[in-house]
């Protein structure tokens, strides 16, 4: 169950990322057009930087749970089939206290807790914290910058779901089948 759910959001973010994909190229191309046309649309370069950082985190999320991710296997190679599923299992181990500490840094960085105490204020909760995540703005677009830095807490999540589906599907063949294949799968 916890696999199909991981492959669902991995789907999710997978279209979500081809969604900014195609918005990134129609941004760009309105850019083009407006500047060649010297009436040029100064926050579409922001837009655009914006909508390709998502699209970035979330086809990055979803590369964890497919373990499609750039890797140098050169070592990983040479292990015999018993050591290549230890392998796999360890590196699953290592993605997931990466991913556990997205989570945390992010609680740190947005401090919901924060800014529940101080009534959801956010000037109350800069003057207590010293953190000015929520009233940052944008440079040309105007909104706040949490908006858009909300990404990363939605990678964080998205991150550690795929890499607990990994750890549970690696381990599942490493501690419950002696015939574990290659690990691979």
């Amino acid at each position: 169950m916890l696999y199909r759910f991981s492959a669902w959001w991995a789907r999710c973010e997978v279209a979500l990322a081809a969604f900014c994909a195609m918005l990134v190229t129609l941004l760009i191309l309105v850019n083009v057009v407006t500047r060649a046309a010297n009436s040029a649309i100064f926050w579409i370069d922001e837009a655009a930087i914006y909508t390709m950082i998502w699209m970035t985190f979330l086809a990055a999320s979803a590369a964890v749970h497919h373990k499609s991710s750039v890797s140098v296997s050169i070592l990983v190679d040479l292990l015999p089939r018993n050591g290549l599923s230890i392998a796999h299992f360890l590196v699953d181990l290592v993605v997931l206290a990466f991913a556990a500490m997205n989570i945390w840094f992010c609680w740190i960085w947005f401090n919901p807790t924060g800014l529940w105490a101080s009534g959801f204020d956010v000037e109350v909760f800069q003057g207590e914290t010293f953190n000015f995540i929520y009233a940052e703005p944008t440079n040309t677009l105007g909104i706040g910058k949490a908006w858009v830095w909300l990404i990363m807490p939605i990678f964080a999540l998205g991150f550690c779901l795929h890499a607990i589906s990994n750890v549970a599907h690696s381990s599942s063949g490493l501690f419950f089948s002696r015939d574990a294949g290659n690990g691979l799968s």
